[in-house]
């Protein structure tokens, strides 16, 4: 895997991240630089605080999300599809990051659209890996299945914290320490953000740019949510953000559910970190952009006659 990088937008310089740092190296690296990213918070009345959070520049911070992280169970949700060229790859290097936590769940989820042997790897990796658990789920009708099923998943195990993450690098594991930073500090669920200052896409076109940016615009309008980014995925959650999420129901059956799950997580204590996303965007079709804009008018009108 290539190195990355961190910005510190405060100083403008760049930091070298490889797959090989352990979690408390990436933790020290995240306080030193001293980012300076807004995250906003929403009140139980769904007022709008933005408090800066300005990690302190000594390795104190670091200390005290390693011990805030001792005394949590960590599941890690990825659906993975035709990933055979990285997927034991990727799993290291998501658990690399994982080694503070009291107990860690990597839920790898497979269905019928992999048909490369991605599930066969993941299995004998499981073989030496216990904390990887691959769920094979033959039923699965949409990409939200494999979601909502890695959900379940979590819940059942027990985990505390849930963290979603797509598979083949598109989302960096190196950027987990600034997820559970936040968590930290007593956010409900964390937003990963390519839109957010620091945050940036790789391979992507033109036009799925303006459609996701002008996609967050027009969500924020109507649903009354302020996040720089409505429609990405890798986030965090408290397992009583993710139980209100699944408790309210997720209806779509694209890609618009992660704007869905925003809106269900509008009046919780809310963080916002800048990502990397890298991943030629599929062709963006005419149905999914048709169904996108149907649920968006559903909840709208829910909102507006204060159903929800």
């Amino acid at each position: 895997m290539p190195n990355s990088t961190l910005s510190s937008p405060q100083h403008g310089a760049e930091i070298p991240f490889t797959s090989a740092r352990p979690f408390s190296q990436a933790l020290q690296l995240t306080s030193s630089v001293a980012f300076c990213y807004n995250t906003i918070l929403l009140d139980w009345q769904g007022s709008i605080i933005v408090k800066n959070t300005d990690i302190d520049s000594s390795a104190s911070s670091a200390v005290a999300v390693t011990s805030a992280c001792s005394t949590v169970r960590l599941a890690v949700v990825c659906p993975m599809a035709n990933e055979a060229d990285c997927a034991e790859a990727f799993v290291r290097a998501v658990l690399l990051h994982c080694d503070a936590f009291q107990d860690v769940r990597f839920i790898a989820v497979v269905d019928r659209v992999s048909t490369d042997g991605t599930v066969d790897i993941l299995r004998v990796l499981a073989a030496t890996e216990p904390r990887l658990h691959v769920v094979w789920a033959p039923d699965n009708t949409c990409v939200v299945d494999a979601y909502v099923r890695g959900y379940r998943e979590a819940l059942q195990w027990g985990a505390d914290w849930i963290l979603e993450i797509d598979a083949g690098f598109s989302h960096d594991p190196n950027q987990m320490p600034a997820f559970f930073a936040q968590m930290a500090e007593g956010c409900d669920c964390v937003f990963g953000s390519r839109f957010a200052r620091g945050g940036r896409i790789s391979d992507s076109s033109i036009r799925r740019r303006i459609v996701s940016q002008g996609g967050s615009f027009l969500a924020n309008l109507l649903l009354g949510t302020s996040l720089s980014d409505m429609t990405s995925g890798y986030e965090l959650f408290s397992r009583s953000a993710l139980e209100r999420v699944l408790a309210e129901g997720i209806q779509s059956k694209a890609h618009f559910f992660q704007t869905e799950i925003k809106f269900h997580c509008r009046n919780l204590r809310i963080g916002e970190v800048p990502i990397h996303y890298r991943m030629p965007s599929p062709r963006l079709r005419a149905g999914a952009v048709a169904e996108a804009l149907g649920q968006l008018w559903r909840l709208f009108v829910r909102r507006v006659r204060g159903e929800a």
